[in-house]
């Protein structure tokens, strides 16, 4: 076991799959010679060279769109967006082209691609580069979303990732690459579709992911103290949804609270909600409740982000209320 941040772990599960398999390159904009914007391939371009570590112009639909057609051709690319603010202008190679080939081809080709950098707000960048995008990707058939919300969960996601047949959309986060956690030595994957306990419960169910987790189980660490068992669930992969997991739960709990960074309309949460009612009405105790940013763009005045973006106090209030207790 070693200490290791996210941004070391990004760089580590996309050389072990390198050096495993040829046909895998890296390209985007500043990812060699950089070392990536984020330091999230440092070493990579010294270890394989120009033709697997390539940059690119600022040019997302065409790199984007060389990436999906390489995949076609035998190789299994991995396209880094700077943010995935910047993933708008490549939308059309991404939801024409990446996830519905395989289907118009009736399985004549696999799309083994990975489009991965950092979603969610990062603190004051503005209203265009502060957005979630997780539901849209997710609302596409034929592509699969991840957001790992820790390193241990982003090298084994991101080797699954790589190695998986279908167009992957990898979310990290910019206010998660400095984490640090304990990595194991040997290697290991995460199975993409299935999510995670983070911490057992009995009171309530509490669902999120990405960076928004440290909210969650920090408001459950500080709701034990109050005798208030919250059961925290990091669903990592938004499509497939391990809807079961969470079913479970509130099967167990009666109660079920859903925190994301994105806004509320035609949300994660909203699907969540419409599963859990329609398979486990009779089990809730108290209406769905949920925390998300609010339905605006997002500021750039920090007094103004405190009232739009979800935090432990708002999630809290959202958990005591669902709860019928004294806020």
């Amino acid at each position: 076991m070693k200490k290791k941040s996210f941004r070391e772990v990004i760089a580590e599960a996309m050389s072990e799959e390198m050096r495993r398999d040829d046909s895998i390159y890296l390209m985007g904009e500043e990812v060699a010679q950089y070392d990536g914007a984020y330091k999230a391939s440092k070493g990579m371009l010294k270890e394989f060279g120009p033709k697997r570590v390539i940059d690119t112009p600022i040019s997302e639909l065409g790199f984007s769109g060389i990436g999906i057609g390489s995949a076609m051709n035998g190789c299994r690319p991995i396209i880094e967006f700077m943010t995935f603010n910047f993933s708008l202008i490549a939308m059309d190679q991404i939801i024409n082209n990446a996830a519905k080939i395989r289907y118009m081809s009736g399985g004549q080709w696999n799309i083994p691609i990975v489009f991965r950098g950092p979603t969610g707000f990062a603190g004051q960048l503005g209203a265009t580069h502060s957005q979630s995008f997780e539901s849209w990707y997710a609302s596409c058939p034929g592509l699969k979303v991840v957001i790992p919300c820790n390193p241990y969960d982003a090298k084994g996601l991101l080797k699954s990732a790589i190695r998986d047949n279908n167009p992957v959309i990898f979310m990290e986060s910019e206010q998660m690459y400095g984490d640090i956690m304990m990595i194991p030595n040997e290697e290991y994957i995460l199975p993409i579709g299935k999510a995670d306990i983070k911490k057992k419960g009995t009171d309530i169910s509490l669902v999120s992911f990405g960076k928004l987790m440290k909210v969650a189980l920090n408001v459950a660490d500080k709701l034990d103290k109050e005798n208030i068992s919250v059961e925290v669930i990091d669903i990592r992969t938004i499509r497939p949804l391990d809807y079961e997991s969470i079913l479970s739960s509130v099967k167990k709990t009666n109660r079920l609270v859903i925190l994301e960074e994105s806004w509320p309309f035609s949300s994660i949460s909203s699907e969540i909600s419409f599963f859990i009612q329609k398979k486990a009405f009779d089990y809730l105790d108290a209406p769905i409740n949920r925390i998300t940013v609010l339905d605006t763009p997002a500021p750039y005045a920090s007094n103004l982000v405190k009232t739009w973006f979800p935090d432990e106090k708002k999630t809290i209030s959202a958990i005591k209320k669902t709860l019928y207790l004294k806020i």
